[in-house]
């Protein structure tokens, strides 16, 4: 129960990402869309450059496709937590920092949460195990 008896967990006892570990400007996303490394799956793209800064960081993209919104956020939620429990420390042990921007194509909102895990970490271990990204 949360300190002030709502039933929610207090925000410090939360999971969550990181705003150090979020890919969130628009420059950022833009550059990455433009020059970004791309992989293209079935339900998802993935864009990478290398990252500057010491740590891999993570961005989402989710286009309403014509969907509700509660479609899309769940979409998100979904892919927010795989990027933040599995991908994140994925390429925090590539050889070098990545910065990672995922753009949900329209199929994955068909898609269940294990497919769209499977995908997402092949693409991760694809970028890891890419050689030319070292200097």
């Amino acid at each position: 129960m949360g300190h002030d008896g709502s039933g929610v967990p207090p925000l410090e006892g939360r999971l969550r990402l990181p705003r150090s570990a979020r890919v969130r400007q628009g420059t950022e996303i833009r550059q990455l869309l433009r020059r970004g490394r791309r992989i293209r799956r079935r339900h998802l793209e993935v864009f990478a450059l290398p990252e500057e800064g010491p740590r891999s960081r993570y961005g989402l993209v989710v286009p309403k496709h014509g969907r509700e919104i509660v479609e899309r956020n769940l979409l998100r939620r979904r892919l927010r937590e795989i990027g933040r429990t599995e991908l994140l420390p994925l390429l925090h042990g590539g050889a070098r920092p990545l910065r990672v921007l995922v753009r949900t194509r329209p199929s994955a909102y068909h898609a269940d949460f294990q497919t769209l895990r499977g995908e997402l970490l092949a693409m991760g271990t694809q970028l890891c195990s890419d050689a030319s990204w070292s200097d």
